[in-house]
């Protein structure tokens, strides 16, 4: 049988939550102009954020597979919105940008492709909704 997350999320005023995650908590919130108090992130940009985590550990576990060196990182996700309700991401674009000496394009291109194709859950999910398209920066260094 397959694994069945729960999380529990409470409402703790105007417009901020606090969602139990595991033995973690977060804090989602809306900034002051919408009501809220800006205490944490919202919701719609924690899927940015869940995209990025999920490719990103993909990645990083491939390319060390691969013997792959590299200093850094860093992915950013770009997701733009709908202008009607409900409001939602109409497409999100990935930029995966790692830091190296050296780095062989063609294996890194290999573990986003793996990851994008085969890995990483959120962005499969996402994929059957909306594009998803990604680009690869390579940085010396």
């Amino acid at each position: 049988m397959a694994d069945k997350h729960v999380i529990k999320t409470q409402w703790k005023g105007d417009l901020t939550f606090q969602t139990q995650i595991g033995e973690h908590k977060l804090i989602m919130d809306a900034p002051e102009a919408s009501g809220g108090k800006d205490l944490g992130p919202g919701p719609k940009k924690l899927q940015l954020a869940s995209l990025s985590g999920c490719t990103g550990m993909d990645i990083v576990s491939i390319l060390k597979k691969m013997r792959v060196e590299f200093k850094a990182l860093d992915i950013e996700v770009q997701g733009e919105l709908t202008e009607e309700h409900p409001v939602h991401y109409k497409n999100m674009h990935v930029i995966y940008t790692i830091t190296g000496h050296d780095i062989p394009l063609e294996k890194v291109e290999k573990a986003v492709s793996m990851s994008e194709e085969t890995y990483c859950g959120v962005g499969a999910l996402y994929r059957k909704a909306i594009p998803v398209t990604s680009e690869i920066v390579i940085v010396e260094g």
